[in-house]
């Protein structure tokens, strides 16, 4: 299998990104709290991209943001696939009522902007990472939701699945061993996607001041800290923009390339 040069650059990249979060404590060359220099100075050979609002490395915080950032977007990516993809295969799977209250359901949580839902849930609940993996993830679950039932139906009514329901095969067989299987491809590919939305929402819940609190950092968090700088024309706050632009765009070329090897949805056999 020949893989095309931009999948590739997006595999590295996207590897590179999940190296620096697993062993951020041992690449950091500072604490992610500690005052190690000036107000907002320059880039030098102690501090390669300079200082920050209150004079941390930048460098050590955005190497810590990798790892909260892709930390609660994997979690509430996982989430909100596990979640929203059962729930969509059962109602494809059920139909009738158990479809018609699922997916009302759904279309009512879709019909508020998720930011607006999230803002208002995290201004009553307590900030911390369980309850903003949690809130990201059933947010997002509606729209896995959405496209696992849209794949679910169309693989429900192929000979297989007839098969299966003949022999007297249980609901949770159909759904793990029949749907799931040939159902797993183009979910792969929105989960790549999905991953991504995460990543920018909880950006600009940080940047809004409701997502990751001190002393722990993200990459929005280090965007809404250090906009100031930018009067001053310092760079702190593009640093971090520029990590999550870069990691939305690596994340998308190898989701891209395999939604290319999964353009239409292929029958297979049951398990």
């Amino acid at each position: 299998m020949r893989i095309p040069l931009s999948a590739l650059l997006g595999l590295v990249l996207t590897g590179g990104f999940l190296f620096i979060a697993v062993f951020a404590q041992f690449i950091a060359p500072y604490p992610i709290d500690s005052t190690v220099g000036g107000v907002w100075d320059s880039p030098s050979a102690t501090h390669w991209l300079g200082t920050d609002t209150i004079g941390r490395d930048i460098l050590s915080r955005l190497i810590y943001g990798a790892q909260i950032t892709i930390f609660v977007a994997l979690a509430s990516s996982i989430l909100s696939f596990s979640l929203g993809s059962f729930l969509g295969f059962l109602a494809a799977v059920r139909g009738g009522l158990v479809d018609q209250v699922l997916s009302r359901i759904v279309d009512l949580v879709m019909a508020v902007p998720s930011l607006i839902v999230a803002l208002v849930m995290l201004s009553v609940l307590p900030l911390n990472l369980t309850v903003l993996i949690l809130v990201i993830g059933v947010l997002d679950s509606t729209r896995v939701f959405r496209l696992s039932r849209a794949v679910a139906v169309d693989i429900s009514v192929m000979d297989y699945i007839e098969a299966a329901r003949l022999r007297g095969e249980k609901q949770s067989w159909i759904i793990f061993r029949e749907i799931l299987p040939n159902a797993l491809s183009p979910l792969v590919a929105e989960f790549g996607l999905r991953f991504i939305f995460a990543v920018l929402f909880i950006s600009t819940l940080s940047f809004l001041g409701l997502g990751i609190q001190p002393p722990l950092t993200d990459w929005g968090g280090m965007v809404g800290e250090n906009k100031g700088g930018l009067v001053y024309g310092k760079s702190a706050a593009l640093v971090p923009a520029a990590a999550i632009a870069l990691l939305a765009i690596s994340v998308n070329l190898v989701a891209d390339w395999i939604l290319s090897r999964t353009s239409s949805l292929k029958g297979g056999r049951g398990g």
